[in-house]
């Protein structure tokens, strides 16, 4: 197949739609981000997130194997950056709960997925779902042997039941709408600790309501204020022996599988908040005088900083949807190519931002205008989803180390 770039019709329809909805739905719920706490914040959001399940947002995250409507994940990239552009607290809170299912998707049997998903396929209700790997004091070495102490939350088998013990944090929605936890919730946990990290550590599935999931703060995050990160305990949790997704041990292989795909989607985090910081600052450039005789953006050094801006989200975009028809395709250089995307789109949206800020001058530091709200969200682009220095730079070092590391895999893969 050629190379090609263009939407089909049916992924410029969607496109479109998803876009509508963003402006429609989606842009008045930012007032949340005024309120006072972070759970009050989360709360004022629930009746926008319940419209994007109604319309199908949710499912089109699911792959049609599972009973979605996801063709693949270009087709949610595409949809995720019309909706991050607008708002990216609440359009988080949609892709926490889909990374939350990933385990399931790509790990669980056929009775696991048949009995925990439906819920989420429905266009009813405001489903949640959580992916626990994140702990107090790091997680960036959660694989790390003995003496470090990697993965800290233990299972523990007695009888027929797994016992959870330990805490987590940072987690989108993990605590649902009421503190008493998301509708599922896939746990990291060391299941043997005699055994090497690629052997002792495995992933759970806790089903709402669960005993023992005690809600400890709401962190009161930089940016995405109107998402709810929580820090919690886990005591006693008690799961069926069942509940293992994947095989028992594999937890850490099973949750680079999931993360490679959502590495690729931050990149798109990325072109979604340059994308709405460049169409505003185009926007202000072409009406503002600032005092003088031209519209400002008839000055050399503003059009040079558009251009510049504008080079920067075509170029990130191509990236990620690279990266994204890497992973439909389950190819080898998926996981090199997501890491690279979340790693160029997150820092280069660091970088751009600010430039914007410094064409519109001082009113960019006010909170009527936008861009300073999307600097704070982007600030946690090369953080979360694998931190870029902890995580990220790590793995895709260890690619390149590889003794049969071929620097063309990724560009020139032929189709076979």
């Amino acid at each position: 197949m050629a190379i090609d770039f263009r939407l089909t019709a049916s992924q410029r329809e969607f496109q479109l739609q998803a876009g509508k909805f963003a402006r429609e739905v989606l842009s008045p719920s930012i007032e949340a981000e005024a309120l006072p706490t972070p759970e009050a914040r989360f709360s004022a959001t629930k009746p926008a997130y319940e419209a994007m399940i109604a319309a199908g947002f949710l499912r089109k995250c699911i792959p049609l194997s599972a009973g979605g409507e996801s063709a693949g994940l270009i087709d949610t990239a595409i949809m995720i950056e019309e909706l991050y552009a607008v708002n990216a607290s609440v359009t988080l809170t949609l892709i926490g709960t889909f990374l939350g299912l990933l385990p399931l998707l790509i790990g669980g049997t056929e009775e696991q997925r048949r009995r925990l998903l439906p819920p989420f396929l429905e266009q009813a209700g405001a489903p949640l779902a959580g992916f626990c790997a994140t702990e107090p004091g790091g997680s960036a070495n959660a694989g790390s042997p003995p003496p470090g102490e990697g993965v800290r939350t233990t299972a523990t088998l007695r009888g027929d039941r797994w016992i959870i013990e330990g805490r987590k944090s940072w987690v989108s929605s993990a605590t649902g709408w009421d503190r008493k936890g998301a509708d599922i919730l896939s746990i990291l946990c060391r299941t043997d600790p005699g055994a090497p990290p690629e052997r002792g550590i495995s992933i759970m599935i806790v089903e709402r309501p669960a005993s023992g999931l005690i809600f400890e703060r709401a962190i009161d995050s930089v940016g995405h204020r109107a998402h709810l990160l929580p820090e919690f305990g886990l005591r006693g949790v008690s799961v069926s022996r069942d509940n293992v997704l994947g095989h028992l041990g594999g937890g850490l292989a099973l949750t680079g599988a999931c993360f490679t795909g959502a590495a690729a989607l931050v990149g798109i985090f990325a072109v979604a908040l340059m994308r709405a910081a460049f169409e505003f600052t185009l926007s202000f450039a072409r009406a503002e005088r600032r005092g003088g005789i031209h519209p400002i953006i008839e000055h050399q050094a503003v059009g040079y900083a558009l251009a510049d801006a504008k080079m920067a989200i075509e170029a990130t975009r191509c990236l990620c949807w690279r990266a994204c028809q890497a992973v439909d395709a389950q190819s080898p250089a998926a996981q090199e190519l997501a890491i690279e995307a979340k790693i160029h789109g997150s820092e280069t949206a660091v970088r751009m931002l600010p430039d914007l800020m410094r064409v519109v001058g001082i009113e960019s530091y006010d909170h009527a205008l936008p861009l300073g709200r999307l600097l704070q969200d982007a600030l946690a682009l090369p953080l979360f989803g694998g931190g870029n220095i902890g995580v990220r730079r790590r793995q895709l070092h260890a690619i390149l180390k590889q003794p049969d590391y071929d620097p063309l895999t990724a560009s020139c893969e032929a189709e076979v």
